[in-house]
């Protein structure tokens, strides 16, 4: 487990009420744990941003989110990330990274992207039809392939430890195919980094951070559920119950099996 990973609370949580029971990713309610540690997250954020080259009260904001979770040693502290990628390539070193780890496959997303793109150069730099619509054919079977190839290598853990890739897990559900950017989120980039280094959950919750969104579907540091698209069949699946969203009202019974050490 990486310690920079970890945020110690600054704040007093010795009379604040632990749940016993993590909160249902899907639902309204956020514990006050929770609140605690998403405030101070988000003052985390306000000071790290400052050196990004994106304002994100200006520019398009981004939804960020908070796990709490209890070590081994029973002490509390909490992650926190980020949904999708950070705008203008910025870094953190104390952001929950990524599940799918580039250098895998000998970098195969990076090139691909690279073949992509001169693909698209070849057809601006073309003035033959036929020649354009065979580009654009084998820039959309490129695309298909290498999107598959990328879900293959999203694996997922569930709390049993079982291990699931983003195509076997909307395989199962009614959902069909994953969509772009399934996997990427703030919530089960939190489970996952949580259940597999034996970490157990408490509370989750994501806000919105920066510029609302159109029609005002997104306001600056406002609690929001899990995504039903792009997040329920996975986090259904990591915490192995598939009644999770339509139960979204209730809290969810889990945990002991956290700490089952891992294959």
């Amino acid at each position: 487990m990486d310690k920079q990973l970890i945020f110690n609370f600054k704040t007093d949580i010795s009379k604040i009420n632990i749940p016993s029971k993590l909160n249902n990713p899907f639902g309204a309610y956020v514990p006050e744990i929770a609140r605690v540690a998403a405030r101070e997250f988000q003052e985390f954020i306000a000071v790290e941003t400052e050196n990004w080259k994106h304002n994100f009260h200006i520019e398009k904001g981004k939804m960020f989110g908070i796990l709490v979770v209890q070590k081994e040693d029973n002490t509390y502290c909490y992650l926190g990330t980020f949904s999708g990628k950070l705008p203008q390539n910025a870094k953190c070193n104390k952001f929950i990274p990524s599940i799918f780890d580039d250098s895998v496959g000998d970098f195969f997303i990076n090139k691909g992207m690279t073949e992509l793109s001169e693909i698209g150069s070849q057809i601006k730099n073309t003035n033959s039809p036929s020649e354009i619509i065979s580009l654009k054919e084998k820039s959309k079977q490129k695309s298909i392939a290498l999107q598959q190839r990328l879900f293959e290598n999203y694996n997922f853990i569930n709390l049993s430890g079982k291990k699931k890739n983003l195509l076997e897990i909307f395989k199962s559900s009614s959902h069909g195919n994953p969509p772009t950017a399934a996997g990427e989120c703030a919530a089960p980039k939190l489970l996952q980094y949580a259940i597999k280094h034996q970490l157990r959950p408490i509370a989750l919750t994501e806000f919105w951070w920066g510029d609302s969104i159109k029609n005002k579907e997104r306001e600056h540091t406002v609690f929001y559920p899990a995504c039903k698209n792009r997040c329920r069949p996975i986090l259904e699946y990591m915490l192995e119950d598939t009644e999770l969203f339509t139960r979204r009202a209730q809290v969810i019974k889990i945990i002991t099996k956290v700490h089952t050490p891992l294959p």
